[in-house]
């Protein structure tokens, strides 16, 4: 058992399971009302980042269960380049993260307060280390 991957696992998994639950109540504040949405394009937009937010749901849910795998069977010959994809992977989500929050206007704190690259980028520095 690779400790330092099982940590990414398990932090995986917890992210998954807040972010396809929790988010998705957040998700629904920001619902556009039908009254003033006649053309229901408000709508069209809010369901398309709503199915984004769960694309990323299953990516979150995709790699856990992959690093379950990993970690708890001898099904993957070559585990090394997949954990070396893994951390490339997370540490890319990372800096997709903060572009997203450079790019975006800006409010007090917004690196903090939307810190999930932080996240990201220590499961990957978690699952590079378990390479070692």
């Amino acid at each position: 058992m690779n400790i330092p991957v099982l940590i990414a696992n398990l932090l995986t998994f917890l992210a998954f399971i807040v972010h396809a639950f929790v988010g998705d109540k957040e998700l629904k504040i920001i619902e556009p009302s039908y009254e003033k949405d006649e053309k229901f394009i408000k709508q069209e937009k809010w369901t398309m980042a709503r199915s984004s937010w769960h694309w990323i749901s299953f990516d979150l849910l995709f790699a856990s269960i992959g690093l379950g795998v990993i970690n708890f069977t001898d099904y993957f010959e070559k585990e090394k380049q997949l954990l070396e994809i893994l951390a490339i992977y997370f540490f890319g989500y990372g800096i997709a993260w903060l572009i997203g929050i450079t790019i975006s206007k800006d409010f007090p704190m917004k690196f903090l307060k939307l810190g999930q690259w932080i996240l990201l980028w220590v499961i990957s520095g978690l699952i590079y280390w378990g390479i070692k």
